[in-house]
Parts: C-alpha cells; structure tokens; sequence
C-alpha cells in the first residue's frame, strides 16, 4: 500500500489497476435460483470460465457443496428467451431444462446422489419454465412456450406434465399471451397463475387468477382475483396454511398484500418497492417462515434491505420491522420453517448466497449470515474499491433523477494538479431495470483507472415507485437521454469531471440511449453500444415475442407510430452523429441483431468518423464467456484511450 508521499502522479484515466480484463472473470460465476428442500439447498452457477455454462449445484447444510451432473450438461431455459426458473427440485428428484435440447428432464435422486437423468418430455420445440410440483397426482404444473408454429408467433400455455413421462403433456390453461408463476395450494384443491397480454410487460398489468381443481387436476372454474392492465402483480405465493400473498403496486409502490375473502389486505404500507421488474421466471422477493412470519427484501432509495413481516396473534395485524444488515443488494429469496437462502451483495463484496436460520431472526438485529458460495473471490484490495455515493439531481426539463457516482479511486496514484477525471456514464439496460450499488468489478474496473463514474437510475427505472417507473412511457429517446445528459453536466458543474472528456456506455436498452444521447446531444465525446439499438423500427418488426410490443408504450403503437420510430431512431439521423462510437456484438443476439449495429458501423464509416465493431462469434445477446467478458472492455478502454489521445493533438 503506497502512503500519501510515495504516490504516483498520473493523468486520469492512465493509473495501473489491479483490476485487469482478467479479474472480472477469474475464478467467478453468476449465481442464481436458489431453492430449498428441506436442510438442502439447491442453485444455479453460471460459470464464464466454461463458456457460460449454467451448473446445478446441491449442498446439504453443514457439508460440502457439489455438481449434481457432469460437465457436459447446462441448465438454462429460453423460454421469453430471458429464461429462469429451469429447474424444481423434490427430496426424491431434481426437475430440469437441459440447454442442449430444450427437453425437461428427471434426475433421480439416491442417497443426495444424482442418477441416469431422463427425458419426460419429447423433441418437439417446445420450451418450459416456472414449474410447480404436484404430488399427488404425480405431475409438474409449468410454463410451456410453442415454437413448433412457424411463422406465427410463439404460443404460451399453462401445462401438466406426468414425471414418469409416460402420459402426454396436458394443457391447462390457455388463450393469454403470457403466463407465469403457476402455484398449487397446499391442499391441491386450487391453482394460481399470472397472466398479461400485448402490449403490457409484467411490470405494466398483470392479471392474478385462481381456478378451481377436480380430483384428476382439471381447472373446473377461474376467476381473476387482483391486478388489471395497470396494475402489475408479483410473486403470488401460498404461505404454508394456505393463504394467498402476493405483491401489487396499485398504491404506487409495490407492496405486500394477503386475498382476505373478496378483498385485499395490505401487509407492508410503505413507500418501498417489495418487486423487482419481472424480466425472468422464477423471482423472488419474499417467503415463509410460518404462516404468521415472513422474511422479504424491499428496496428504497436504490438500496436493498431485509425485512421481517410478523401478523399479531392478539389483533391480526401485520407488523413490518426492518433488519439491520450489512447488504445493498438482495434477491431470489427462499424460506421454509427452518431455513432462509438468499443472494446478497454490497459496495466491498460481489453477490453471495447466504444461509440464516430461521429462528436466529428477530425483529431488529442483524441475524448472523453463513456464507455459502461466492460469487468471485474477494482478491482486489478494497483499498481499490471505489464507494458508491448516492445522488439526485435536476434534469435539464426540471425533473429529478437519481443515480450512483463512483470517484476515481487508486491508492497508487493521484493526478497532476487542477487535472480533472474523465467521465464514463453507464446507461442500464432494460430500460425498466434500475442499477445496483454493489460490488461491479465492471464499474472499479473504470474508477481504479481514474475514471469517474455515473450509474444512472433515469427515468423509467424501478424502485422509486410506479410512477417514476411510467415516466418513460412515451419518452423513450427523450427523457432517458435528457438524464444521462443532466448528470454528466452535473457532474461538470461540480467540479467532479472533464467537460472535453465525457464518455457514454451501455447495453441493450442502454445501448440506445448511448446511440440516442450520442446523436441527439452534444453532451459526450465518445461512446460504447454494447449490443445496442439504432434502429428502433427495425427492433419493432424483428424481436422477441416477450418484447415484441414493448415498444408501444415507450414510444407508441407500431405501425401507426413509424414517423415517431424514425424520428427517434439514431440510425436516421446520422447526420447529427459526430462523435466516435466502439459497438460489441454478438453475433447470435436473437434479441438486438447484429444488423443493428452493422447498420451504424456502416454509417458511421461513410462520414469517416472513428469507429470499431468488435464481434464474437458464439454470443448472444450479454457476453457470457470470459474470453468475450474480458476482450469487450479491454477493447473499449483502449478504443476511449486512442480517441482522448487524437482529441489531444
């Protein structure tokens, strides 16, 4: 550790890191999907290291964590090609979608050991997701996706699937454009479900149903319960004695509700968010302890706490008390009577899966956490490690944005007097996701370099409720760019960036608002589109069904919005585009093609201005292989590095 004395001085932005290209990947995964089967804990590990492979991981509390299949195998579902929920475990089985084929299938368990897995759905192409065990008729209750229609758009249908394979697929429900979250009651007698049709996304309405069930499983009748086309509900659960919960932002936030006969009972009246945007199956923000306690995780302010929900046995009344804990950032939350298992994160340590007991949880103290998995070694010095401030500022239109800004941070170094940082604003993508305050080596990566840092919360971002949520409605392109403009030039004004040095960066969603601020503003110097969108017609006619009809609340109904399209999309407006720009491409994006940025690059060469596409071969749409994850930033550094050296002379 150098002190104050033995600092170097160097110009900002060219400081010596220890965070290389390489530590973003070395030696870490993604976890994901946790679940609880008794004392065993089950989840998924997506591992860069093998080319992005998801591992299904087993550990029984208080042993060793292991593979529950060889290394040829990868659990991952496509289904809205976003994927999760893939995989259901039993104390007997293990249920899961094998990426290879798509196929569902039973991993018999003996002794915790995994044997022979076998298929029990057949080869046509059909996709599964969200499952529920029923028991008693021997069944999985799931999501299936229909892409055996060519030519027509993906079909979507609640289903039953016999676990010996042996009995045909069985619909169940059908005729929404979208489902998920099936769940069966304890006593089998009733099933639940989501449900949304185009336009909407979840997090735009969603409709919460319970239908009757026969003694062979069949839905006898249905009723939809809660939600509406502006109401979007989440996570719809059973707690163990068979009431119904579920969360709903109709006052605003998204909060926590109990069905109570015809009625609706809120459980936690606060000006928090206990959802997050559902882009996969499988979320989860809250589970059960007992019927009358419920561990949760809510977010305010663009920060992650826990939370215990207690119903008094004297009056009814739910209690809402905040735990204490050292965490920003948690999620996929997963509770029985003795165990809870969660993700969890702050500024100094990457996501964990963390183990509590459930009797250790009390109303305020911070209950002891076991960690059992990381997900990247803790092998970066903290000293390092920049610290996120949170900050709100005025856009330019009179509005309030929020983010995190991250100073430039190297105990090594320190810049020539009166220098200023350059600045790197991130744009997440989405664009309904919000950013994160934990630890993102992609984010030190910059500040250790001495970059300064802007992770921007623009409008249309979750977690500062629904109506900071809705305010991008309509103003895609415009209100997006109008903050990520605002706070590089707040940035400026304090004194805290170089105005001849301010750079953009995003992916997907974020890409186009890079693309957009990049031609529709004079703000920034340089930008990256990682897979990016620069022409929003062409993403309207050739995308996803899960986002097919996204756009037609971000900007407007397509067709009968095209002039409102073009208008807004870069790629018609080069003209205005005068700055450089590096795009980083999968070549297999199904949901951005490379088209996209092709047609820019194209552009771009055209009027001369510097440019670099970079391509990988076996990515789709998010790099997921170390060797894409540390050649796409090391490229972009040395592209933003080059740019600031011709500026200079």
């Amino acid at each position: 550790m150098s002190d104050q004395h033995s600092m170097q001085t160097a110009p900002y932005g060219h400081w010596q890191s220890p965070i290389t290209p390489e530590t973003l990947t070395a030696n870490s995964m993604r976890l994901a999907e946790p679940q609880l089967c008794g004392n065993v804990v089950y989840w998924l590990e997506s591992r860069p290291d093998e080319g992005g492979r998801n591992v299904l991981m087993r550990q029984e509390l208080g042993r060793e964590p292991r593979e529950l299949l060889d290394a040829s195998v990868s659990v991952r579902t496509r289904a809205h090609e976003y994927g999760g929920g893939a995989y259901i475990a039993s104390d007997d089985a293990v249920y899961a979608v094998f990426d290879a084929d798509e196929r569902l299938y039973r991993i018999p368990l003996k002794q915790g050991h995994s044997l022979t897995p076998a298929p029990i759905t057949g080869q046509e192409r059909y996709r599964y997701a969200d499952f529920c065990l029923d028991i008693r008729r021997s069944r999985l209750i799931a999501v299936r996706e229909d892409h055996t229609r060519e030519g027509r758009e993906e079909k979507s249908e609640l289903v039953a699937i016999d676990i010996t394979g042996k009995a045909p697929v069985e619909v169940l429900a059908s005729g929404a454009d979208f489902y998920s979250n099936p769940r069966l009651s304890p006593d089998g007698k009733q099933l639940l479900w989501l449900s949304w049709n185009h336009p909407n996304m979840p997090w735009d309405g969603t409709h919460l149903s319970l239908a009757e069930l026969d003694q062979d499983g069949k839905i006898t009748q249905s009723r939809v319960i809660a939600g509406s086309d502006t109401e979007s509900v989440f996570q719809p659960s059973w707690s163990p004695g068979g009431e119904l919960y579920y969360v709903s932002d109709k006052s605003n936030w998204w909060n926590l509700y109990v069905a109570d006969g015809e009625r609706a009972r809120l459980v936690t009246r606060q000006e928090a968010e206990f959802a997050t945007p559902q882009w996969v199956f499988g979320m989860s923000t809250y589970g059960f302890l007992s019927d009358d306690k419920i561990i949760c995780t809510f977010t305010r302010d663009g920060t992650w706490s826990l939370g215990l929900v207690t119903r008094q046995k004297t009056d009814g009344r739910y209690r809402f008390s905040e735990l204490t804990s050292p965490l920003t950032e948690i999620s996929a939350i997963t509770a029985n009577d003795e165990h809870v298992v969660f993700l969890g994160a702050n500024a100094q340590r990457a996501s964990i899966l963390y183990h509590l007991l459930g009797q250790s949880i009390g109303h305020k103290a911070a209950p002891p956490m076991q960690q059992l998995r990381r997900s990247q070694p803790a092998h970066v010095d903290p000293a390092y490690l920049a610290e996120p401030w949170p900050v709100s500022y005025a856009t330019s239109d009179g509005e309030t944005c929020h983010g995190f800004y991250y100073p430039p941070t190297n105990p090594e170094f320190r810049a020539p007097e009166g220098d200023k940082p350059p600045l790197v604003v991130v744009c997440h993508g989405g664009p309904t996701g919000a950013t994160s305050s934990s630890l993102n080596y992609k984010v030190q990566f910059w500040s250790s370099r001495g970059f300064a840092v802007l992770d921007v919360n623009y409008r249309g971002s979750t977690g500062y409720g629904r109506k900071y949520r809705d305010r991008l409605k309509g103003n895609w392109g415009v209100s997006d760019v109008i903050d990520v403009a605002s706070g590089a030039e707040y940035l400026v004004n304090e004194g805290l960036a170089d105005q001849d040095r301010l750079i953009i960066r995003g992916s997907s969603a974020g890409g186009y608002t890079v693309l957009a601020a990049l031609t529709f503003t004079d703000t920034f110097s340089v930008g990256a589109s990682l897979y990016g969108i620069g022409d929003l017609t062409a993403l309207a006619e050739d995308t996803h069904k899960f986002e097919s009809r996204y756009l037609d609340s971000l900007i407007g109904p397509y067709p009968e919005s095209e002039a409102l399209y073009r208008e807004r999309s870069p790629i018609h407006h080069i003209n205005r585009l005068n700055c450089p720009v590096i795009f980083l491409q999968g070549l297999k994006d199904k949901i951005v093609p490379p088209a996209q940025a092709e047609a820019m690059v194209a552009a771009l060469e055209e009027k001369a201005i510097a440019n670099r596409y970079v391509t990988f071969a076996d990515e789709g749409h998010g790099f997921r292989s170390a060797e894409a994850i540390q050649t796409a930033i090391g490229e972009e550094l040395a592209f933003y590095l080059t740019q600031f050296e011709r500026q200079a002379h």
